[in-house]
């Protein structure tokens, strides 16, 4: 079986995708080798060899964090819906897979991760407030800066990341992305940062990440090049200019701040941050909107 790498990277992410895309539905072998277009007897060793788990333990992390991301997003969210809703048949399956996962129930660690958001929420406001005004209001958070977005459907080239957030992520645009855009003339352009986990969930070797832009109409991409479609549809944006090193703080306003209040949820579709043609990046500073895929309760 001689497959170039470039086919095979591309078939496998097809992979992915689609799981993230059908957490509720049928994941076996058999339906994820015919997306892979690979023979089962094959496709289960690639994966492993390729990804570092079974196609099993990755099929059941991604229904587990995916879970665990909608427990944190929505407060009033029920344990079986969230079960329900990424494929499990019953609460106790769920809670099962997810007390493997994260070594306590999902209702435990529900309240014992906000707990600790708020905490470090309260820490930060204090530090940036400094002494409390007459009016008592240090620890109130900052009115969000949200609005809802409805976003067409955008082909994108990629690349991918794949590792821990934060200072990596920076030397991953400096010097792959950013070189990737001048060689194919493609800067100026509106840029895409596509986070497929929660780094607070998912463990930072595992964090997929994905630096994109918009194909122009006619454009065809280079033959090695990775392509995919980023959904339109209904998005919350918050806009965020700040540090760099904190917007994971914007990432919590947006969906545990903001969200838990609107009757809306998050969906499957991915989550990215939209960067400016000119360009998002600014002595140490990043000008971006967060957006997040939202639907109706």
């Amino acid at each position: 079986m001689n497959v170039p790498r470039a086919d095979f990277e591309r078939r496998m992410h097809r992979v992915l995708a689609h799981v993230d895309a059908h957490l509720a539905g049928t994941l076996d072998l058999a339906t994820l080798a015919a997306v892979a277009n690979f023979s089962p007897f094959h496709f289960h060793r690639l994966f492993a060899a390729w990804t570092g788990e079974t196609l099993a333990d990755y099929v059941r992390r991604r229904r587990v964090e995916t879970a665990a991301v909608q427990l944190l997003a929505q407060p009033r969210l029920s344990v079986l819906n969230a079960a329900l809703g990424v494929g499990f048949g019953s609460a106790e399956a769920f809670t099962r897979a997810f007390r493997a996962r994260f070594g306590t129930a999902p209702t435990v660690w529900r309240a014992a991760e906000r707990k600790h958001d708020q905490a470090d929420r309260k820490i930060g406001q204090a530090a940036a407030a400094g002494p409390a005004d007459d009016g008592g209001t240090m620890n109130k958070p900052p009115p969000a800066d949200v609005r809802l977005l409805d976003l067409p459907p955008v082909r994108i080239v990629y690349l991918r990341h794949r590792g821990a957030y934060g200072a990596p992520l920076q030397r991953f645009w400096a010097r792959s992305v950013a070189p990737w855009l001048v060689l194919h003339g493609r800067e100026g352009r509106i840029t895409y940062g596509i986070s497929h986990d929660d780094p607070g969930v998912t463990r930072a070797a595992a964090c997929r990440y994905d630096a994109g832009v918009a194909l122009a109409d006619g454009e065809t991409p280079a033959r090695d090049e990775l392509v995919a479609r980023l959904p339109g549809g209904r998005y919350a944006g918050l806009r965020y200019d700040g540090p760099i090193e904190r917007i994971g703080d914007g990432w919590t306003q947006l969906l545990r701040d903001w969200l838990p209040g609107t009757g809306l949820q998050l969906d499957a579709r991915p989550c990215f941050e939209r960067y400016p043609p000119d360009g998002g990046f600014d002595a140490g500073r990043l000008r971006c909107e967060i957006c997040v895929p939202v639907a109706p309760l």
